[in-house]
């Protein structure tokens, strides 16, 4: 299946009331380990890319190639968007240029009008060429690619300013936060994100920081209107635990347990499987 743009699968969730998974990647097997558990779970999914892992990767063009190569060497079936997260306005531009089917443009930490200025422009060019567009009000706590946030709780009057600029969701800090959750978080404040339901007119919205929120709080905020939940640390937890064991069992010096497409496959095989868990939690296991 080709790539598809984000806007068709995060309206259908929204109307449905699940979620769908957008997960980061960050090298081949990451991408691969993303595409087959959608794939079992039967599942529509969103592969993302930080500004700061496509250049890791070798620059956007390449992401693009290698999930677009993926899809048809997988035989892979699910819809599966391509998508920037937390895009500088030149970036979100740039990926449109080259092919990705949606993108975020993060203005979140401009001047609320400049902001929604390039939103527009966004929009505008983004739309254009078929690519859906998520924007952000309020910072999502935590650090991500130099862009950082105290996790603050946003202004519901400017995400309906930001909504009517065109955009296909809406990521709004609701509490929530990037990277490992403190023990003294608070938890998400579903105050604020139905304050934003109310005045957004059924906009699909995002949870960034899906990694560590409890089941039972992903779920509320589903039912309130949340249609995407971005995954990345967790992923990243996991996939460092599985070859951290490998290696601690002295797997690597078995034969030729160094090679890397051993040495890689438990965390490889771990990101597969907490990708599967993770759809099950948002309610979207076949929903492709």
């Amino acid at each position: 299946m080709a790539l598809v743009s984000a806007a068709e699968m995060l309206k259908k969730a929204r109307e449905g009331q699940y979620a769908v998974g957008a997960f980061n990647t960050n090298n081949l097997e990451w991408t691969q380990a993303i595409l087959r558990g959608a794939q079992a779970a039967n599942a529509p999914v969103m592969i993302q890319t930080s500004m700061g892992a496509a250049k890791y990767m070798g620059g956007y063009q390449v992401c693009y190639d290698i999930v677009k190569d993926l899809i048809d060497s997988m035989g892979i079936t699910v819809p599966v968007a391509l998508h920037l997260d937390h895009g500088e306005y030149e970036d979100a531009l740039k990926c449109i240029e080259i092919g990705y089917t949606s993108v975020m443009f993060d203005g979140s930490h401009l001047p609320f009008d400049e902001n929604l200025e390039k939103a527009k422009d966004v929009v505008a060019k983004a739309h254009a060429a078929g690519v859906s567009v998520e924007c952000e009000v309020g910072s999502i706590g935590g650090e991500e690619d130099g862009i950082i946030g105290s996790g603050e709780l946003a202004d519901p009057a400017e995400c309906k300013a930001m909504s009517d600029t065109g955009i296909d969701f809406l990521a709004a800090g609701i509490g929530n936060i990037h990277g490992s959750y403190p023990e003294n978080w608070t938890g998400l404040s579903f105050e604020t994100l139905e304050a934003i339901a109310d005045v957004t007119d059924g906009k699909p919205l995002v949870l960034h920081g899906g990694s560590g929120i409890p089941l039972d709080q992903v779920q509320k905020a589903i039912s309130l209107g949340v249609s995407k939940i971005n995954v990345n640390t967790e992923c990243q937890e996991v996939f460092a635990s599985a070859t951290r064991k490998y290696i601690e069992e002295g797997k690597d010096l078995e034969g030729k347990g160094f090679d890397p497409r051993k040495l890689l496959a438990p965390g490889f095989d771990a990101v597969t499987e907490l990708v599967k868990e993770r759809i099950e939690w948002f309610g979207s296991t076949n929903k492709a």
